[in-house]
């Protein structure tokens, strides 16, 4: 009796050891199947430590935007010794003309030099869209005040600026695929998996940061975005205003305003891993930043370059972050030759 008491207790305990051991699949850690899941560690971290996307975007208290301008010429000293200032262009690029006091560094190797500048980082690029993706990691990884310069080396002088004017275009210009009409409803999407098992957020954030990094900026084309949206998953990043006076791509979603961690926000956005997150804005700056931030929460994430200005330059609704009008008019400021 004893023996079978014995047999048909294990055979009760086989479905709870199943069900504790396999109901969360992949989402657990095996040597501790209640841990929490890593994106909900590293949330609440980032949330404590003022890492939402408008921190990233403003910097605490919005004091530090993640651009800054190229300087009036009466300025530049100024500016020159504010600055510890990464160039990631090719070395090719660099000896042709940098800024003075300019280090030329490889993208990989931001974390490593933001750590070992004395002043507050400026990273530069040709265009100001590599630039920003790297403010975003830096100001993630501690730098809350790191910034990219605006408009690259673009705006920096004329005889750098080629980038800028070779990209700009109007293919969506009487597109099929563009449209006026109002944004479609937002869907509620789980949170990405992140295949950490951690209970340390600061950890798990690093892990991320590191990760992001030796993969590199993820960017596409605006015109394979418009001609092939469905290969896509679409955040316009306009005001509500704007989503309907210059247009967007058909069926973009417009999430700007709800995209943060405070709130759930993020679950607007699709994690599953069919599904390519692709964030546009005017100019490929802003969305640079929100992609960095969303590739470290575990999307899938891309950032449609050059912006609105890279499919419909032309578009008589434009405002201030048009290329060529107003500000973004290349300076003349100084060039270094090595």
């Amino acid at each position: 009796m004893k023996k079978i008491n014995l047999f048909v207790l294990a055979l009760l305990c086989i479905p709870a050891i199943l069900l504790s051991s396999c109901d969360r699949g992949d989402d657990i850690n095996p040597e501790n199947p209640i841990m929490e899941p890593a994106f909900d560690v590293m949330k609440r971290y980032m949330l404590d430590n003022q890492l939402d996307l408008g921190n990233i975007l403003s910097g605490p208290g919005g004091e530090v935007k993640f651009v800054a301008g190229a300087p009036a010429e009466a300025d530049l000293d100024a500016f020159l010794n504010k600055y510890t200032i990464l160039d990631i262009r090719s070395t090719e690029a660099f000896n042709s003309g940098h800024i003075q006091g300019a280090k030329n560094i490889a993208f990989a190797d931001i974390l490593t030099e933001g750590d070992a500048a004395s002043k507050r980082i400026l990273v530069v690029c040709y265009t100001g869209q590599t630039a920003c993706f790297a403010t975003s990691l830096l100001r993630l990884a501690g730098h809350s005040d790191a910034q990219a310069l605006k408009w690259g080396m673009s705006g920096w002088n004329a005889d750098t600026s080629g980038p800028w004017y070779s990209k700009t275009g109007d293919e969506a210009k009487g597109h099929t695929n563009w449209a006026a009409h109002s944004a479609p409803s937002k869907i509620t999407y789980e949170d990405p998996f992140i295949d950490i098992y951690s209970a340390d957020g600061a950890d798990i954030l690093k892990q991320r940061i590191e990760a992001v990094v030796a993969g590199g900026f993820k960017t596409a084309k605006g015109t394979d975005v418009l001609n092939n949206p469905s290969n896509y998953f679409i955040n316009n990043y306009f005001s509500d205003t704007d989503y309907g006076n210059f247009g967007h791509i058909q069926d973009a979603f417009r999430i700007k305003e709800e995209l943060k961690l405070e709130g759930n926000g993020t679950n607007y956005l699709n994690p599953e891993n069919n599904a390519k997150v692709i964030t546009y804005c005017y100019t490929g700056q802003t969305s640079a930043v929100i992609t960095a931030w969303l590739q470290v929460l575990g999307y899938d994430a891309y950032s449609m370059t050059f912006g609105m200005n890279g499919i419909y330059h032309s578009n008589p609704a434009w405002g201030p972050n048009q290329w060529g009008v107003g500000s973004s008019v290349p300076k003349n400021l100084p060039l270094i030759k090595n």
